[in-house]
Parts: structure tokens; sequence; C-alpha cells
């Protein structure tokens, strides 16, 4: 029940806090429309055309491979500080052993999802059509 009240407590301070900064905000800026404000930003220069563009699909593969990888590198961090600090016993299944041997599953897995996408073009930056 304590725990409960204290999680409670916690999401209706969160709230509040979140709340009454979004309305201290809205009562003391000044309000000032101006349809230039209200154009697309592209980096000081004027918009050129609609901003209702097709964006190739190519940039989300290469992002989402980038964040597989990332995330990899992030989860090998802790697993490369446990496994240089577990103690290294003569018992079958140390820690060591079991640490190594998850760490090579998991980066088998990624290395046959790199692999897959190698494999049938993903990769390619210009893919080449199949002739008729």
């Amino acid at each position: 029940m304590h725990a409960l009240l204290s999680i409670v407590l916690f999401v209706i301070g969160g709230l509040t806090l979140g709340l009454v900064g979004l309305g201290a905000g809205r009562l003391v800026r000044p309000k000032n429309p101006h349809p230039e404000k209200a154009e697309a930003y592209e980096c000081g220069e004027l918009p050129i055309g609609s901003a209702q563009v097709q964006f190739d699909l190519r940039f989300y593969v290469v992002a989402l491979i980038y964040l597989v990888f990332a995330v990899e590198v992030v989860l090998f961090y802790p697993w490369a500080v446990a496994y240089g600090s577990a103690d290294d016993t003569a018992a079958p299944f140390t820690t060591r052993a079991v640490a190594l041997v998850d760490m090579l599953v998991f980066f088998a897995l990624i290395v046959v999802g790199f692999a897959y996408l190698w494999r049938f073009g993903y990769l390619d930056w210009i893919r080449s059509e199949p002739k008729a």
C-alpha cells in the first residue's frame, strides 16, 4: 500500500510540475502572432516548394541499422565491465563463461540480421533493377 501511494504521489507531482510550468509559460510569454513565425524554418533560408515531399526510404534503413549497432555497442559496455570483473574460478559454469556465451549468441543474431540485409541488397544505395 505504501509503494502504491508513493507511485501515485510521484505521478501527481510530475503532472503538477509539468502543468504549472506550461501554465506559467502561457501567462508570461508575449502573444505576438506573425505569419513569418508560422513558416517552416530551413536554416535561415527561404523555404522552396512544399514541405510535403517524398523522403527516400533508404535513409530510414540506414538510420535503423545505425540504431541497431548503437544499441549493440551500448549493451557491450556493461557486459565488458561485468566480464572483466567476474572471478575466474574452476566451476564449469562460471559467470565469465555464461557471459561470454550470452554475448556470442547476441552478436551472432546481429550478424545474421546484417548478413540478411547485405544478401538481399537492402544496404545497396542504388539497387539493380531486374531485367524483364
